[in-house]
């Protein structure tokens, strides 16, 4: 049976899950700032919990992004340092779709059809969101439009005032995009199961690399707002 590691902090949830021989194992806790302390003896608790080792993982997956710039660094260093340690291929994991297959998990769960495209909004904060578009057919996943990063004005006028199937962080804190969801699921219920499928469907593809090609993807060149940016941004929301 193929064994898979998947590590991803691109958003405050440090999300691990092991894919073995008794099934998925996942841990889930507090990401952010602690990420970089807890990513690598969380995945040992879980390697240790199934009786395996991590010359034993066929391969290590990680949330590349887009989002939270220290978070994506922490999960691509760490994926390479196993990667590299192991001899082992990475897979590298879009952060967003781990977001829509956790929305498709939930329609699953509630006997609902899927529309397609699903839009992931994720807040990006700054004002700003990452988003991007993707289709579930036979069984895989498909990218509709690429990851990017958008104000919420620019969304709604890409969408050209039609409902969208939603989801993500973004709908909470933009309530002018929560108001065009058709239907949304504005939480993450089962983000450990999500990447861990992710994890699999890359495997499956084929998608192997070395592990010096595990590097983040970023959409975002300006990572912090100028206090007048901020106080400006403030202003507006008076």
């Amino acid at each position: 049976m193929t064994v898979l590691l998947a590590l991803d902090s691109s958003t405050d949830t440090l999300t691990l899950a092991l894919s073995g021989p008794q099934g998925l194992r996942v841990y889930e806790g507090e990401g952010g700032a602690r990420a970089s302390e807890l990513m690598v003896p969380q995945a040992m608790a879980l390697l240790v919990a199934e009786g395996l080792t991590l010359t034993q993982v066929d391969a290590i997956a990680f949330g590349r992004g887009p989002g939270a710039f220290t978070g994506l660094r922490t999960a691509c260093a760490v994926a390479q340092g196993l990667a590299f340690g192991a001899s082992k291929p990475v897979l590298a994991i879009d952060s967003l779709m781990l977001v829509a297959e956790d929305a498709r998990l939930q329609a699953q769960a509630q006997g609902q059809v899927l529309p397609e495209p699903l839009w992931v909004a994720m807040d990006a904060r700054m004002c700003e969101a990452y988003a991007a578009a993707y289709a579930w057919r036979a069984g895989v996943w498909h990218t509709v439009a690429e990851p990017a990063l958008y104000s919420p004005q620019a969304l709604l006028a890409l969408w050209g005032g039609a409902p969208q199937a939603l989801c993500g962080s973004a709908l909470a804190e933009f309530p002018e995009l929560a108001a065009a969801a058709s239907v949304s699921w504005p939480q993450q219920r089962q983000r450990g199961a999500a990447l861990a499928a992710l994890a699999c469907q890359a495997w499956e593809q084929g998608l192997q690399l070395d592990a010096a090609e595990a590097v983040p993807l970023y959409v975002r060149d300006k990572v912090a707002q100028t206090t007048a940016e901020r106080l400006a941004a403030k202003a507006l929301q008076v």
